[in-house]
């Protein structure tokens, strides 16, 4: 399992993720990716040479107007000795009720990623993690080609001029599959996402797709990633 941290601590090494006395929020799902960053995170801070504070905040989009229930996280905050802070939306209800998107993920990240930023700025953080790991950075890849003839994915670290805050993503390194062994390994409680068109998206689609080519073309996954940052596809 020092095989995800080991890769937290090169991303962070490779892309200049975090600098001494940041200060970061770490954004939290509840899924694989976010409990695996935050608990990756607490573990580096310990022998880390820069030194660098955690901030969990969480966003709950109220599926079916319903609040979502954090406490399995919160509990490992506690025990991290991490500040959480969880606010409350109606993102669910703006999305699915009043507007009915037929396609809903990208304004749903864009509205959540939003309400992020606007925690990190109070919780007087300088930096947000998200959890986006390689596989999401390759599928993101084909996303935008496939769609929009953009041969490009999202940045490893990203300074977002407006709010004067960077947006880093530590698991860039990290396969899924070594998250979710990860997160067994140490028996963080995955919260089940309750959107209503989970498991129903075009990046699940996506993932279809490179599951089979990975099945046809052994590596494919990697090969792919790596020649991103090769060619420095998107500061890759």
């Amino acid at each position: 399992m020092k095989s995800v941290e080991g890769r937290v601590r090169k991303a962070c090494d490779y892309y200049d993720l975090i600098d001494d006395g940041d200060s970061i929020a770490v954004g939290v799902s509840g899924g694989k990716d976010s409990l695996a960053m935050l608990y990756a995170l607490s573990s580096f801070i310990r022998y880390s040479p820069k030194k660098f504070k955690l901030t969990a905040i969480i966003v709950d989009p109220r599926f079916n107007n319903t609040d979502t229930d954090y406490t399995s996280v919160t509990s490992i905050c506690d025990t991290l000795r991490i500040p959480v802070y969880i606010r409350r939306s109606n993102l669910g209800e703006v999305i699915f009720d009043i507007r009915e998107e037929k396609n809903p993920c990208s304004l749903c990240a864009r509205m959540r990623r939003g309400i992020l930023h606007d925690m990190t700025l109070a919780a007087e953080c300088n930096k947000i993690a998200l959890g986006h790991n390689m596989n999401d950075s390759v599928e993101t890849l084909f996303l935008n080609l496939f769609h929009e003839g953009r041969f490009e994915s999202f940045k490893p670290k990203t300074y977002l001029s407006r709010k004067k805050i960077t947006l880093i993503r530590p698991l860039v390194l990290c396969e899924e599959k070594q998250l979710l062994a990860y997160v067994k390994y140490h028996k963080l409680p995955i919260i089940k996402s309750r959107c209503p068109v989970d498991g129903y998206t075009e990046r699940e689609n996506i993932k279809r797709f490179i599951t089979e080519k990975e099945y046809e073309y052994p590596g494919f996954l990697n090969r792919t990633f790596y020649s991103m940052q090769r060619d420095g596809i998107s500061g890759f």
